[in-house]
C-alpha cells in the first residue's frame, strides 16, 4: 500500500504519542469547563506557535484568492466538524470511548473513497479496514450500555469521524499548489473563527477563568496539538494514500484508552489487549513493504 520514509515514520510516532495522550488531557480540560470555549482558547493560543514555525521555516504564509473556496471546503470537513463535535462528545463520554469513536474515521474514509472517488481496496486494504473495525468493536465491548445512555454524544463523535474521513480523501486530492504547513495554518485560522462564534453563541454565559488543570490542558493543546500535531497529520494525509494515512494512526485510540485507564482510572479488559493486536495488524496491512515486482525471478509467470 505505502512505504513510509524515515521522516514520515518519525512524524507518525510523534503524532501517535501526542494525540493519544491528548484524549485524557482533553477530558480534564472540559470537565466542569465549557467545551467549545476550551477548544477556542486552545486554538487561539496555538496559532502564534504555528505561525512562528512557518516563518522560521520560510514557508509561504499567503494563499491566492482563487484557492479560498477549496481551502474553506477542506476546513469544513477536516476541521470544523471534527473540533466542534468531538469536544462536545469528550465532555459527555469517557476519554477512551471518545477516542475509539473518533477513530472510526478510517472506516468512513474507506467508504468515502469507494463511494465518491471510485477507490478500490486490495486484499491488504480490506484486511486493514476489517482489523480496525473489529478492534473498535472490542474496545467498545464493555461500553455499549454506557454509550446507549449518551446517544447524542455518540452521534456527535461519529459525525466528527465521518466528516474527518471525507476530509482526508479531499486533502489527498487537493489542487492547491502550496505547502501543507500553509494549508494547516489557514485551516486553523478559519477554525478559530468558527469555534469562537459557537462558543460566544452557546457558552458566553458560562465563561470564566480556567482553573490550573484546565489551563494546563489548554497549554498542551495549544503548543503540542495545534502547534505541531495537526500540521504533522495534514502532511501524512496529503503525502500518503488515504487508506494508508488513516489506518497508520490507528494506534492512537489504543493509547487513548490505556492512558485514560492509567490517568483517569478507566477500567481495562481483555478485549482492550486483543484490540491492540488488531490495530497492529491494521497498521501493518498498509505500511508493511510489498514485494517489489522487480525482485521476482524472470521466469516467474507473474513477472512483468
Amino acid at each position: 500500500m505505502a512505504a513510509l520514509t524515515r521522516s514520515q515514520l518519525v512524524l507518525l510516532v510523534a503524532l501517535t504519542l501526542t494525540w493519544g495522550i491528548n484524549w485524557p488531557v482533553m477530558k480534564v480540560g472540559v470537565t466542569g469547563y465549557p467545551p467549545l470555549t476550551f477548544r477556542t482558547l486552545s486554538i487561539l493560543m496555538g496559532l502564534p506557535v504555528l505561525a512562528l514555525a512557518l516563518r522560521a521555516l520560510k514557508v509561504p504564509m499567503t494563499i491566492p484568492r482563487q484557492h479560498w473556496p477549496e481551502l474553506f471546503r477542506l476546513s469544513v470537513f477536516n476541521m470544523f466538524f471534527w473540533h466542534a463535535c468531538i469536544i462536545l462528545a469528550v465532555q459527555q463520554l469517557s476519554s477512551g470511548r471518545s477516542a475509539i469513536l473518533g477513530y472510526t474515521m478510517p472506516i468512513f474514509a474507506a467508504l468515502a473513497g469507494m463511494a465518491l472517488y471510485g477507490q478500490r481496496l486490495n486484499g491488504r486494504g480490506w484486511l486493514g479496514v476489517g482489523a480496525a473495525g473489529l478492534g473498535v468493536v472490542l474496545l467498545l465491548w464493555h461500553e455499549f450500555t454506557g454509550l446507549a445512555g449518551n446517544p447524542a454524544a455518540v452521534g456527535l463523535a461519529l459525525l466528527a469521524a465521518a466528516a474527518w474521513g471525507l476530509g482526508t480523501q479531499m486533502l489527498r486530492r487537493t489542487a492547491i499548489p502550496l505547502p501543507t504547513l500553509t494549508l494547516s495554518l489557514w485551516m486553523t485560522v478559519l477554525t478559530a473563527g468558527v469555534m469562537a462564534i459557537l462558543a460566544t453563541v452557546f457558552e458566553m454565559d458560562r465563561w470564566r477563568m480556567p482553573s490550573g488543570p484546565v489551563a494546563g490542558a489548554m497549554a498542551y493543546n495549544a503548543l503540542i496539538i495545534f502547534g505541531f500535531a495537526h500540521a504533522a497529520w495534514f502532511s501524512l494525509a496529503r503525502d500518503l494514500p488515504p487508506t494508508a494515512s488513516t489506518l497508520s494512526v490507528m494506534f492512537i485510540p489504543v493509547l487513548g484508552v490505556f492512558s485514560g485507564a492509567w490517568w483517569l482510572d478507566e477500567v481495562l479488559h481483555w478485549q482492550d489487549w486483543a484490540a491492540v493486536a488488531l490495530m497492529v495488524v491494521a497498521i501493518a496491512s498498509v505500511l508493511w513493504p510489498s514485494r517489489s515486482p522487480l525482485a521476482r525471478a524472470p521466469g516467474d509467470p507473474t513477472h512483468t
